[in-house]
């Protein structure tokens, strides 16, 4: 699935992306904009340009966007909700923040799927693999909602399936810092930031680059991860060029 020449430019010199197919995973939060919950309008639209920005490269591009913004599954059993019933909640929420992007997407242009691990039909595409990478083939952006569809999975988890199911090539984690630390970059000044660091020290360290689950499934598939600072405009487009954005998490 590699685009481009080794240099990143075609022959008549315009920029190519060094990966021809990847997976965005976006936290839930990053649509809330600074209100710290619920759906921003200008940041839903901010993110939508910036994939749409990506898209143009001619990088197929899967995201699976999680729902914190609206409600954290795993948090709810502290208000009496049962594990089970606050994760369904929750994947509920993706899909939710999944049909804002694509809106805002068409808006721009941009043809997309969005396909749920659990059936809301009248909504969306249930998740079928082959359809998912034929939608990818065809330049369509596919959003994959609702999680892996079962309890106790995280949406990190559910983008290091959908990457390896599809074939992507690198799992892009755009969050609110501009890479790997060693400890909270926004806690203690001092953290160190990491260039390149191996699944299994990510691992051993503890450090949240995805959960432990999706760095261990990312590692079995030789998946990289690439983590960068999703706000710095054209952050994702340099990514998917293979410019240094962030922290690269295995690879070569």
């Amino acid at each position: 699935m590699k685009a481009g020449s080794e240099d990143g430019r075609g022959a008549a010199g315009a920029a190519r992306p060094r990966y021809g197919r990847v997976l965005l995973k976006l936290s839930g939060e990053v649509l809330s904009g600074t209100g710290g919950f619920g759906l921003d309008s200008a940041a839903v639209a901010s993110i939508a340009d910036e994939v749409a920005a990506a898209h143009a490269l001619g990088t197929q591009i899967g995201l699976v966007v999680g729902g914190g913004n609206i409600i954290r599954g795993a948090q709810q059993e502290a208000s009496g909700l049962d594990r089970v019933t606050g994760d369904q909640m929750g994947m509920l929420a993706t899909v939710i923040n999944a049909l804002a992007l694509q809106s805002r997407l068409e808006h721009l242009g941009v043809p997309t799927r969005v396909q749920t691990a659990f059936e809301v039909r009248s909504f969306a595409e249930p998740y079928v693999r082959r359809r998912a990478v034929r939608h990818l083939e065809k330049g369509r952006i596919v959003i994959f909602a609702g999680g892996t569809g079962s309890p106790y999975f995280s949406t990190d988890t559910a983008a290091a399936l959908r990457a390896a199911e599809t074939g992507a090539e690198v799992i892009l984690k755009g969050t609110k810092v501009d890479g790997v630390y060693d400890r909270d970059p926004l806690k203690d000044p001092a953290a160190v930031r990491f260039d390149r660091i191996s699944h299994a020290e990510a691992l051993h360290r503890g450090l949240r680059v995805l959960d432990a689950t999706a760095i261990a499934l990312c590692q079995e598939n030789r998946i990289p991860i690439v983590v960068f600072r999703l706000l710095d405009p054209g952050n994702v487009r340099r990514a998917c060029l293979g410019e240094p954005v962030g922290t690269i998490v295995g690879g070569d």
